[in-house]
């Protein structure tokens, strides 16, 4: 059986499991490790409630260049309400909390 190694860890299941559908459709066999602690969060110690995608060896540099082809920065945003730019990443204004606009810089 070939060794597997961690190819991400981290919190977000819902980004895991993108990440993970994605790799299984370039032919990358993908195991994620970690969601059932997920409903621990609290009560366990912060280490032990991570995410992890697991691949075999020999797929983790063909792995690894896939996840960094879906690294796209999203486009900053200015808020409809005071007018400040937001990073993409934010879905609330940081500055008064309105909800992300569709206008664009």
């Amino acid at each position: 059986m070939e060794e597997r190694k961690v190819l991400v860890a981290g919190g977000n299941l819902l980004q895991a499991h993108t990440w993970k559908g994605l790799l299984e459709a370039c032919g990358i066999h993908v195991e994620l490790r970690g969601e059932a602690l997920l409903g621990g969060i609290g009560e366990l110690p912060t280490g032990m409630h991570n995410v992890e995608l697991w691949v075999g060896e020999s797929q983790h540099a063909s792995a690894q260049v896939q996840l960094n082809a879906l690294d796209v920065e999203s486009p900053q945003w200015q808020c409809v309400q005071c007018h400040e730019t937001n990073e993409g990443s934010f879905e609330l204004c940081w500055q008064c909390s309105s909800e992300r606009s569709e206008s664009h810089n």
